[in-house]
């Protein structure tokens, strides 16, 4: 789950995290009026949605006065703003956050993941700040800084001073810099984060470690815990079929071909989208029905799939595991019947129950067409589709 710059940094302020002062405004007259309150000779107008690249795609401005912050608020709001992560039909913007300029002598980049390679939280940093983090890790390497931390003592003093050693923190700022990362780590770990990335992380004229932006992502699985960051969530950013999908457990992502995917199992639906591909289809989504789906889960990733008008066909590849292929063929016919297919629709069925679920399918009386194998089946929808 991902949150808003603005949001981001009032939650790393409760941290202790040095941030600047800010206001969130939704309105131009709001924006103006937050602008007046921060009193700050330079202001920032910055567009809020879930995407990095804002600033080249123009939805960063400084401005120098109120008619400049009513000037760029009005016209940034309601823009659709196209990023290199929200691909070519962009965001549209719906709020600013307007923030008090800083005398910005240098930038840096501090970023906390979770390593699988080490199965540990690290915590990254770079003297090139302000630049993509992949261009800096492709072009440079070198010039990137890590610090692997024991999940039984946490980040410990010497290490963030050490990294801030590494990327030429000013001496006098150093103190500022541990207690900086310190704040950011203990965020990390009690929020549930995914993510943590500051970029970029400034030194000021006036001797201050600033987190000039901030993108914090969290773990969907932990989400049951943390009730205060669930209510920052904003369904406007987020696909309407996800949503929809996360209401019945559904692990689902919008792709951009004509074949939807229903499978059981983030693995197993990689797979069937490769194999997808290898025929010369495109899939439409990955859907992952989880492995205790009920025939009104099968309905709902159905309807879900359906409401995508780039969908001309659908593979559903089940294997049988803990889910019995009896019940999936059950709520196969009972969505093709609730739905009114209209598309081409291939079922593959192994594992558990299958023999019963074969002739579920077979005696529905529906144009449901079994594969007995999953090249088969993706050969066979590629082929209808087309």
């Amino acid at each position: 789950m991902n949150i808003h710059e603005y949001q981001s940094k009032e939650m790393l302020r409760s941290y202790g995290v040095a941030v600047p002062n800010g206001k969130v405004a939704f309105t131009v007259d709001e924006a103006v009026e937050a602008a007046k309150e921060l009193d700050s000779g330079v202001t920032v107008v910055k567009a809020q949605i879930h995407a990095g690249g804002r600033g080249k795609a123009g939805g960063v401005k400084i401005a120098k006065s109120e008619e400049e912050v009513r000037t760029y608020a009005d016209e940034i709001l309601g823009k659709q703003l196209v990023t290199h992560q929200t691909g070519p039909e962009g965001t549209k913007v719906k709020r600013l956050l307007i923030e008090e300029g800083c005398d910005i002598q240098k930038e840096y980049y501090i970023g906390i993941v979770l390593d699988r390679a080490t199965s540990r939280i690290t915590m990254m940093a770079s003297e090139e700040g302000g630049t993509e983090i992949e261009e800096v890790a492709a072009e440079t390497p070198e010039k990137i800084f890590k610090e692997v931390i024991d999940p039984v003592v946490g980040l410990m003093p010497y290490q963030a001073r050490r990294l801030a050693f590494q990327i030429n923190i000013p001496n006098e700022m150093l103190n500022k810099a541990v207690k900086f990362m310190m704040a950011l780590y203990q965020a990390f770990v009690e929020k549930d984060c995914s993510i943590a990335e500051i970029n970029p992380l400034v030194t000021t004229g006036d001797g201050e470690v600033l987190a000039l932006d901030a993108k914090l992502n969290f773990d969907d699985n932990a989400l049951f815990r943390q009730k205060d960051i669930q209510q920052l969530r904003d369904l406007d950013e987020e696909d309407p079929k996800e949503i929809e999908a996360s209401k019945y457990d559904l692990s689902y992502i919008a792709l951009d071909g004509n074949i939807g995917c229903m499978v059981n199992g983030a693995g197993l639906a990689m797979a069937t989208m490769d194999i997808i591909k290898h025929y010369g289809g495109d899939p439409a989504n990955f859907l992952d029905v989880g492995g205790g789906a009920t025939a009104e889960k099968v309905t709902e990733a159905f309807k879900i799939i359906l409401s995508d008008s780039n969908v001309k066909g659908i593979l559903v590849n089940i294997f049988g595991g803990i889910m019995k292929c009896d019940v999936i063929a059950e709520g196969v016919v009972a969505a093709t019947k609730e739905v009114g297919l209209e598309i081409p629709l291939v079922v593959r069925l192994e594992g558990t129950n299958v023999e019963q679920g074969k002739q579920i399918l077979n005696e529905s009386g529906l144009d449901i067409q079994a594969s007995e194998s999953l090249a088969e089946a993706a050969q066979k929808i590629v082929e209808l589709v087309k």
